[in-house]
C-alpha cells in the first residue's frame, strides 16, 4: 500500500547487496570443503521475496535453490529461473507431473510419496529426480530407519523402470545451533549408513549426500559433504548469535512513517486498557503499523523504534493498525524535532543503533526466523528491494 507521494506506508526493504555478501560468504565456506551451495528460498524467501532472492543468490555463488512446496518451485520456474531446485515437503496425493516436467528435484520420505512421484513421472513422460530423505533423529519428515530398505527396494524398481533417478540421500539436523551437541555426530553417522545402504542397493551413479543447514555451514565443515543448504544465514541472521554474527549482514529493514504528533497531559492513558499513563505532559507520535502488519501484540510496553536519530519507546498496547511512541516530556519540545512523515525504523541491521530482528526475537522469546517471515509475508506491507536505502 502506498500514499499519494509514492512512498510505502509500511515497508520491508530487502538489501540485495547484503544478501549477495551473505551468499558469497556461505558459498565460499562450502567451496573450501568441495561442496555446492543451495540457497533456501522457501516461505517466499523467508519473507524477503523468493524470486529476487533466488536471482541474487545464484549470481553470488549458489548453484541450487531449496523450497518447501511444489507451488514455490513452480513460482521460480515461472519467473524463468532454470537452476536446480529441490522441493521437499509434500502430500502423497499431490500432482507431481508439472514439477517433474519442470525438472524440479523432489524429496521423497515414504513409499506413498514415491508412488505419487512415480505417477507424476509417468504423466510427465520423463523420470523424476529424487532425493531420498532418511530420518536421522529429528523425527519430523524423513523415512524411519526400519523402513529404509523397503523404500530403497521400491526406488530401485522405479529406477530400473526409467521412472526415477536418484540424485541424493539427505537428512536434517536437530541441534546444529549447538555445534558440539553429541546428536550432530550421531545424525551424521546415521546419514552415512543410510547413504552406504543406498549406494549398495541402487544402480546408477552414486547419489550425493547433504545434511548441513545454516549453522552447520558456518561451523561444521566436516558435514558440508556434497551440498550445503543455508537458509536463515542467507538473510543475514546468525543462527548461533555469535558476537561478530559470523560476518553476516542482516538483509531486511522494517520501517514506516509518523502519521501524527500530539501532546497529552499528565495522567492521560494511552491505547486500549490504559496500560501506560503519562507521568507528565508528554509528546506522542502515532505510527500506523500494528499487529496486522507483523508487529506482535506482545511487544506492547517492551519494544522501541528508531525515530529522529535515537531509540524511543512504544507505550501502551500494540493495536491492529498502529502503535504509539513516547517522544518525551512536553517541556523538552520533542514535537519540534519530529513531524508527520518522518521515517520510523522498527528493525534493521542495527548499524545506526536501531532495533534488530534478533532483538525482537529476544523480546518475544522466539527466533528471528519467525520475525522476518511474519513481517515480509504480510499483505499490507510493501516489500521493496535493491541496495540499502
Amino acid at each position: 500500500m502506498t500514499t499519494t507521494t509514492g512512498r510505502p506506508r509500511v515497508e520491508a526493504h530487502v538489501d540485495l547487496d547484503a544478501l549477495a555478501h551473505n551468499v558469497d560468504l556461505l558459498a565460499g565456506l562450502a567451496r573450501r570443503s568441495g561442496a555446492a551451495t543451495m540457497a533456501v528460498v522457501k516461505a517466499d524467501g523467508y519473507g524477503h521475496g523468493a524470486v529476487d532472492v533466488a536471482r541474487t543468490a545464484l549470481a553470488s555463488g549458489a548453484t541450487w535453490l531449496g523450497v518447501c512446496t511444489l507451488g514455490e518451485a513452480a513460482e521460480l520456474r515461472a519467473a524463468g529461473i532454470d537452476a536446480p531446485v529441490l522441493s521437499w515437503l509434500h502430500l502423497p496425493d499431490e500432482d507431481f507431473a508439472p514439477a517433474v516436467a519442470d525438472r524440479v528435484d523432489l524429496g521423497v520420505s515414504s513409499l506413498a510419496e514415491l508412488d505419487g512421484v512415480v505417477a507424476g513421472a509417468r504423466r510427465a513422460g520423463r523420470p523424476a529426480r529424487v532425493h531420498l530423505k532418511i530420518d536421522t533423529g529429528l523425527s519430523r519428515n524423513g523415512c524411519p530407519p526400519d523402513a529404509w530398505a523397503e523404500l530403497l527396494d521400491a526406488t530401485e524398481d522405479a529406477r530400473v523402470a526409467g521412472e526415477v533417478e536418484v540424485a541424493a540421500v539427505w537428512s536434517h539436523l536437530a541441534h546444529a545451533d549447538a555445534p558440539a551437541h553429541p546428536t550432530i555426530d550421531v545424525q551424521a553417522v546415521r546419514l552415512d549408513e543410510a547413504w552406504r545402504a543406498a549406494t549398495a542397493r541402487l544402480g546408477g551413479p552414486a547419489p550425493w549426500r547433504h545434511l548441513a543447514n545454516s549453522a552447520a555451514t558456518l561451523t561444521r565443515p566436516d558435514l558440508h559433504l556434497d551440498l550445503v543448504r543455508p537458509g536463515i544465514a542467507v538473510y543475514g541472521l546468525d543462527p548461533l548469535e555469535a558476537p561478530d554474527h559470523h560476518g553476516l549482514r542482516p538483509v531486511m529493514t522494517f520501517r514506516t512513517r509518523v502519521a501524527l504528533v500530539k501532546r497529552i497531559a499528565a495522567g492521560e492513558g494511552v491505547s486500549y486498557g490504559h496500560e501506560w499513563v503519562a507521568p507528565s505532559d508528554r509528546v506522542l507520535a502515532l505510527v500506523p503499523t500494528g499487529y496486522a502488519d507483523g508487529v506482535p501484540r506482545r511487544l506492547g510496553g517492551t519494544m522501541a523504534v528508531q525515530l529522529a536519530g535515537r531509540r524511543r519507546p512504544v507505550v501502551g498496547r500494540v493495536c491492529m493498525d498502529q502503535v504509539v511512541v513516547d517522544l518525551g516530556p512536553a517541556a523538552d519540545a520533542a514535537d519540534a524535532v519530529v513531524a508527520p512523515g518522518d521515517e520510523v525504523v522498527l528493525f534493521g541491521p542495527g548499524d545506526a543503533g536501531e532495533p534488530t530482528a534478533a532483538e525482537w526475537a529476544r523480546w518475544l522469546d522466539t527466533i528471528h526466523y519467525e520475525v522476518v517471515t511474519g513481517v515480509g509475508c504480510r499483505p499490507r506491507v510493501t516489500r521493496t528491494s535493491g541496495p540499502r536505502a
